[in-house]
Formats: C-alpha cells, sequence, structure tokens
C-alpha cells in the first residue's frame, strides 16, 4: 500500500484535531475518529441540591475533591443515546427499604425521595438488561447527590449474560482494598454531585450492566437515582 502525501496530511490533521479537542477542555472517548465523527453528548442534568463544595475528606479516603468548576464537555461517535431509559433493572436487594428498581432507569434524576431506590447495608447491586448488546462509549451514575457523600466499593460492570458468568469486563472499581471481594480496584473514589459520575467506557461491547456499591460516608445504606448508559447498536 503506498502512502500517499494526502493521506499523510489526513492523519496529522486528525491527531491535530484530537490534541486540539483535549486542550481545550473536552473529554473524547475515540480519538481514532475525526472531530466531524464526534459530538458532545446532549446530557441533561437535575438541579443542583446544595451549594459549594465539601469540607474535609475522610482520613480514609484518597476521594477526588470536586473541582468547583463544571465537569469538561464528554465527546463521543455521533448518534450515542441513553439506551438504559425504561429499561428492565433488577437489584441484589430484592425487599428494598424505599423505592423500586425501575427508578434507576425511569429519568428522574433529581435530589428527592421519590426519585431514589435504597438498599439495605453491605455490598449491593443494579443490573441492567439494555435488552441487546450496545457498544458503550459512556455510563454516567447517580447514587443520592442530596448531600456530598462519597459512596464506597463502587464497581461497574459489563457482560453477555445476566448471571455475569459470559465475558465480565470491570469498566469501573474504587474498592481499593477488596472488601467487596470484586477485586482491587485503581480508580479514585469521588463526591456525589448533580452532575453525576461520568466514566468513559470506549466503545465496550455488552448486554447487561451491573454496578455496586457498599454504603457512603453519610450511611451504611446504599441508594441509586439514576443510571444512563450512553452507546451505539453494536456492529
Amino acid at each position: 500500500m503506498i502512502t500517499t502525501m494526502k493521506d499523510m496530511l489526513h492523519k496529522n490533521a486528525t491527531k491535530l484535531m484530537a490534541a486540539a479537542l483535549l486542550a481545550g477542555g473536552l473529554v473524547c472517548s475515540n480519538l481514532s475518529l475525526t472531530a466531524a465523527d464526534l459530538e458532545p453528548l446532549p446530557l441533561k442534568l437535575p438541579m443542583p441540591a446544595f451549594k459549594g463544595t465539601p469540607g474535609d475528606i475522610p482520613k480514609d479516603s484518597t476521594a477526588e475533591k470536586p473541582s468547583g468548576k463544571p465537569r469538561p464537555t464528554f465527546l463521543a461517535p455521533k448518534g450515542c443515546k441513553n439506551v438504559a431509559l425504561n429499561k428492565k433493572v433488577t437489584a441484589s436487594d430484592k425487599s428494598p427499604m424505599t423505592g423500586a428498581p425501575e427508578l434507576v432507569t425511569d429519568g428522574n434524576k433529581e435530589a428527592t425521595e421519590s426519585s431514589v431506590l435504597i438498599m439495605r447495608k453491605g455490598t449491593q447491586y443494579v443490573q441492567i438488561d439494555l435488552a441487546e448488546k450496545f457498544e458503550i462509549h459512556a455510563l454516567l451514575l447517580w447514587h443520592a447527590h442530596d448531600t456530598p457523600k462519597i459512596y464506597r466499593d463502587v464497581v461497574v460492570q459489563v457482560a453477555d449474560d445476566e448471571d455475569f458468568i459470559d465475558n465480565v469486563r470491570t469498566i469501573f472499581n474504587n474498592d481499593q482494598d477488596n472488601s467487596s471481594g470484586l477485586g482491587i480496584g485503581t480508580d479514585r473514589e469521588y463526591f456525589e454531585g448533580y452532575e453525576g459520575k461520568l466514566i468513559e467506557v470506549k466503545g465496550v461491547t455488552a448486554r447487561y450492566v451491573r454496578l455496586y456499591s457498599r454504603g457512603s460516608t453519610d450511611s451504611a445504606l446504599n441508594e441509586y437515582t439514576e443510571v444512563e448508559v450512553w452507546a451505539l447498536p453494536a456492529k
């Protein structure tokens, strides 16, 4: 194959555009794409429930301290949609304290009591069946953002089967002491806020998404307000 000057210029231009996007405060899920292939995720955030930044970070935590600035715009391949909306949700706690699993994908992200699923203490999870395989580029998670709390042992996995036996992959894990038994994670803890936690997934293909937690700095209970899965149809 002969590389022409035109091909070389196009390749260099692609790299320069990607670098410029990142330098401008944008986050791109796939730097192999050109700027024309990407667009900001059309995120709709809930109302902030509190103002200001958290106080002291707990001594046993290495949590990221909020910057006080809006999160950088996240770029993803054009056409990405929230494929989790109104999809079936199951939970490890079969008798939640309040709420129901379907709250996790109903589109309501506001910091109100009626919008939150609350499960008992210990390691618990919610699981979303996307109904078919998708190419996932980002996941957005709200546990509960009524106060600036830190959730413990946040682990996000995807799989091809509902029992999480086939092709299980971990896309986020901040359980740094393996207290939930899912492996030692290298991701950092973070404070909950109205923007939610955005996790870059980089085109992983899967049908099922499972999200674990093990209480928070505010309570031993496990809360889930909303989960969005931004994806394209699997190729």
